[in-house]
């Protein structure tokens, strides 16, 4: 066996050699039945120096999309000549995650917890937990997540604008579009920035099911940015489509109750006054039609069609140009698609 100097990692109270892997349970709490629940995480921990790269998903329990680009990453070859350590989360809430849910069993958000405290709540605890003994070991993060039950999201990435080492990782993972924004406060990205790590959120498909076109962008993106670090090497095909900056986004909501019709889907560009929707009563002949407030393309959809005063119906983007816009999605998506067949098995880790 060839030998390394490099010293083993160390996460938990597992230690793992240079050039092997393993999987840490990291103990983060028990159920009111003294179960206790870990956090498992995946380290490869290669041969030669390089980033420590953390990439988590199920951080709201009900995201599961990012669950299975972690085992799909966590299957290619191509980690054999891993440059740096890989730590790879699959499920950080597990509560949620065997609940279906989002929150916590408190009915508490784990991503607006962060960065906890030894004491108090689940939530603050768990996040003082992983950032005390997982997110402070890394250089650098990824963060996985879907729109919320009943949403879907284009596939993004958000990243913020004062960071360029996160924004040139939001550059080459090639989701069709980028979008700067400030992190919020509680969250696991916003507890990153403050520690100096830059970090990606990645936003595709909708909670509970899983999205074939999200979860091969998601896999190709991470190996994107890996590549970009210097932890792999470069891979036969090189995106060729740049994609879309956003600097503001917003949602379009509904002024009225009642049975909402959607004519618009994700990644259709849209003008000022375009009609998005019509929502109706079902008990009298009274309609009303949703208008689009500004151009730009729609980047998350309400997919429910019972909707509430209020309530959000679609997350539409601002952009430079529309006809641009309408290309790159296209191009992206086509880039992804042609991509994949050839591959599925050896490169992209699909069984």
């Amino acid at each position: 066996m060839q030998t390394s100097s490099r010293a083993p990692f160390t996460l938990g109270n597992s230690s793992i050699p240079p050039g092997s892997r393993a999987v840490v349970d990291i103990p983060f709490g028990k159920l009111y039945t003294h179960t206790e629940l870990n956090i498992g995480a995946h380290v490869i921990h290669g041969r030669r120096e390089g980033p420590v790269l953390l990439v988590t998903a199920a951080l709201h329990g009900d995201e599961i999309n990012g669950v299975e680009i972690c085992r799909r990453l966590l299957k290619l070859p191509r980690l054999n000549q891993l440059k740096g350590t890989l730590i790879v989360v699959p499920i950080v809430n597990t509560y949620g995650f065997v609940q279906q849910s989002r929150y916590l069993p408190d009915r508490r958000d784990l991503n607006r917890s962060f960065p906890g405290s030894e004491k108090g709540s689940l939530g603050s605890r768990m996040a003082f937990q992983f950032t005390d003994k997982i997110l402070q070991n890394c250089s650098h993060a990824i963060d996985l997540h879907t729109g919320a039950i009943h949403r879907s999201n284009l596939p993004q990435v958000r990243a913020s604008a004062k960071d360029k080492v996160a924004l040139r990782m939001a550059e080459v993972f090639n989701a069709p579009i980028i979008i700067k924004a400030a992190s919020r406060d509680g969250t696991m990205r916003g507890t990153a920035n403050n520690l100096g790590i830059p970090i990606l959120l990645f936003e595709a498909g909708e909670a509970l099911r899983f999205d074939e076109q999200s979860i091969n962008v998601g896999v190709r993106g991470i190996l994107n940015v890996m590549t970009d670090l210097g932890m792999l090497r470069a891979g036969r095909k090189r995106p060729n489509t740049k994609s879309l900056f956003s600097k503001k986004s917003s949602w379009v909501r509904a002024e009225h109750d009642g049975i909402a019709r959607y004519y618009v889907g994700l990644g259709q560009t849209v003008k000022t006054g375009d009609v998005l929707a019509h929502i109706y009563s079902p008990y009298s002949d009274f309609e009303v039609a949703v208008h689009a407030s500004f151009d730009g393309i729609v980047i998350g959809r309400n997919n429910l069609p019972l909707v509430n005063e209020g309530e959000a119906l679609f997350h539409v983007a601002e952009v430079s140009s529309l006809e641009e816009a309408e290309k790159t999605v296209d191009a992206i998506n086509d880039e992804v698609d042609n991509a994949m067949p050839p591959v599925l098995g050896e490169e992209y880790g699909v069984v």
